[in-house]
């Protein structure tokens, strides 16, 4: 079992809860009822990502990685792909439970995005834009395609965080560059303005938006400063679990930015769960 979690990054799945919130909030169209399994289906969609990476890279990984469940031998190359088959699966399914057609017509590009990433462009230049597109597609499915666009703002922070993260990441094992660390910093403070700052119904919002946005700036942008610093590969690690873990508040801010306070500290909460879980299983 311990293998297993660790080919999916189990942890790492708690901050992708709150994407589908932050959409949800964004549209008017709280996740209630049948619609609380939206978030169950990114988590399905993620683990499916995890376990395809690790398909895709296994070779690469018998190199780099070797203590991974696949190069370790402890789980096999057919077994993984047939995971992440089946999660891609489930994910689409507890999306149509959702949300019906309306759902499926988000979940599915997400679905593709998704392997299309892990087994084409993943370590092409547009690697960092196509996981990007990843996480925008999780968060308009919060919306559902009728209301994609009362998402785009969401969406567009958060693609732009994960393109930040994803950038910053490529250095995790042999080191990256004061310039990546440095954009994904400045995509930070952006993404931390936007979250605590806008049009907002009650004081109430503003002062959880702006409460959750400032704990997301300093938590993420300390440890990607410290990466411009030194861009070792222990520096980049850090700043990219800081970038992952970072999700979380963010998602809290743009969803309390819109009125859903109780969303938001609901999914704060999955945060110390996550930073104490990753302890045992590392998100990347």
């Amino acid at each position: 079992m311990k293998a297993w979690l660790q080919l999916v990054r189990a942890p790492a799945a708690l901050t992708v809860l709150g994407d589908t919130v932050a959409g949800a909030a964004a549209a008017g169209k709280p996740l209630r009822g049948k619609r609380l399994a939206l978030p169950l289906s990114s988590v399905a969609l993620y683990w499916s990502g995890m376990a395809l990476n690790d398909w895709a890279d296994r070779e690469l990984d018998a190199v780099e990685r070797p203590e991974r469940p696949i190069p370790s031998g402890r789980i096999s190359s057919e077994q993984a792909l047939a995971a992440a088959g089946a999660l891609s699966l489930s994910g689409l399914c507890l999306a149509a439970f959702a949300g019906g057609r309306d759902a499926l017509r988000v979940a599915v590009p997400l679905t593709a995005a998704i392997w299309a990433y892990d087994v084409k462009l993943k370590s092409t230049p547009a690697g960092p834009a196509a996981m990007a597109l990843c996480r925008a597609l999780d968060v308009t499915l919060g919306a559902g395609a009728g209301r994609w666009k009362s998402a785009l703002t969401p969406a567009a922070v958060l693609a732009g965080h994960t393109f930040g993260v994803t950038a910053v990441s490529r250095g995790e094992v042999h080191g990256g560059s004061p310039a990546s660390a440095r954009l994904a910093l400045a995509g930070t403070v952006s993404s931390a303005v936007v979250a605590g700052s806008g049009r907002m119904s009650a004081p109430l919002h503003r002062l959880a938006a702006t409460a959750f946005a400032l704990g997301y700036g300093g938590f993420v942008g300390s440890a990607q400063l410290a990466a411009s610093r030194d861009p070792s590969a222990a520096s980049v690690r850090k700043a990219t679990v800081a970038g992952i873990h970072g999700m979380v508040p963010l998602q809290a801010g743009l969803a309390a930015r819109r009125g859903s306070v109780l969303g938001a500290v609901l999914v704060a909460c999955a945060l110390p769960l996550a930073r104490r879980l990753s302890r045992r299983n590392s998100p990347t």
